[in-house]
């Protein structure tokens, strides 16, 4: 039996949530499929940091594309409180991107400076106004970037807020639905066979995160992607230890409500291995502890995984199939899949109509990186 869609959305993660979710305010229809669970993989494993300066140095398309993503959260959380009623917790307390050595504070000064000559807020801190400010951090911190406009939402929260906001405005969306292959006619795909039979559409977006490479070698290319395991732990104390997000070279702690801190993340390349490993977390909590040395009277709450997709170049891809006319990919997001999700849900949707976009993707096209198969 066969199923006409305007457009189908592969992935069930933040990045095809946020595809969905705009396609449909848009007035378009539109199927999404994903093969486990909503937000099952990384998108439900972030921390949810927005962190578009600390991640980031300043130049180059990639950090002026986080920039306008990271200012359209808080339109972003309030569509979807209205839409869906769900929170994803949107907390703009500022990061502190921590420096413990000379060579790191050199860095990070002329990282301000970068910054602010982009037009963006940037202070330094002394070691002494980091530990009045957070007063849990270790003396070792010789100084901070202060990054006020730096923020984190609750990953999955806004991952299951954007698709339950795009079921709201009438998005079909199917759980446990692999896609096995695309239909074509001549060079323009026609749709996809699943596990539940085909789907027809003439527009076909893959957001697959690490798992897009395999499907899309079914088209006789090969993107330039790994996945990458990030590990993470989360604390629980009663008295909250943190008010900013903590940023450094070793790792990350984000503070959260109720006194809940997440710990991460460890970078374990080319694996799709999910399993938390001794290494990674041990890895990780001696790294908090330097930042952190009360961080050993909390208490331990869980342990988790995800696998994130990388590019070579360290770019997403966000563009058309270099052959197949409607076929999108939307992939290789890395650590700022959360960050960029409202800027590439934007841009896809953009492209699905045919319109021009806000955004110069030429260094984000598909086929700047990809290898034709034999």
């Amino acid at each position: 039996m066969r199923y006409q869609y305007d457009a189908i959305v592969v992935g069930g993660g933040v990045i095809g949530g946020a595809i969905a979710y705009n396609l449909a305010k848009r007035g378009i229809k539109v199927l999404l499929l994903e093969k486990d669970r909503l937000a099952s993989k990384s998108s439900g494993a972030a921390a949810g940091m927005l962190a578009a300066q600390a991640e980031l140095d300043g130049v180059g398309p990639l950090f002026q594309l986080a920039r306008k993503s990271r200012a359209m959260f808080t339109r972003l959380a309030d569509e979807i409180k209205g839409t869906s009623g769900i929170d994803i917790e949107l907390i703009n307390k500022g990061m502190l991107k921590v420096a413990i050595n000379e060579q790191e504070q050199q860095e990070y000064k002329r990282f301000i400076a970068i910054q602010r000559q982009s037009g963006d807020q940037a202070d330094w801190l002394t070691g002494e106004e980091v530990r009045e400010k957070e007063p849990a951090l270790s003396q070792d911190i010789i100084g901070a970037m202060l990054l006020d406009k730096d923020g984190h939402v609750e990953a999955p929260q806004l991952t299951l807020g954007l698709l339950k906001s795009a079921a709201v405005l009438g998005v079909v969306i199917k759980e446990y639905v692999e896609v096995y292959d695309f239909q074509f006619t001549k060079e323009r795909v026609t749709g996809v066979v699943t596990s539940e039979g085909d789907f027809t559409s003439e527009n076909v977006i893959v957001a697959g995160g690490a798992w897009s490479k395999k499907l899309l070698s079914k088209t006789g290319i090969q993107l330039e992607t790994h996945p990458v395991k990030g590990e993470c732990f989360s604390i629980v104390t009663h008295r909250p230890l943190l008010t900013s997000t903590i940023f450094s070279h070793g790792c990350y702690l984000v503070p959260k409500k109720g006194g809940r801190i997440i710990v991460g993340a460890t970078v374990k390349p080319r694996t799709f291995n999910p399993k938390v490993t001794i290494e990674g977390i041990s890895f990780l909590m001696e790294n908090a502890k330097k930042l952190m040395p009360s961080i050993l009277e909390a208490e331990l709450e869980q342990t988790w995984a995800g696998i994130r997709p990388q590019t070579a170049d360290g770019y997403p891809y966000l563009g058309e199939h270099p052959v197949y006319k409607g076929l999108f990919i939307a992939t290789g997001h890395f650590r700022n899949g959360i960050l960029l999700s409202p800027i590439t849900g934007e841009i896809i949707s953009d492209l699905v109509e045919g319109k021009s976009t806000s955004v110069n993707l030429a260094p984000f096209r598909v086929d700047r990186l990809v290898k034709q198969l034999v």
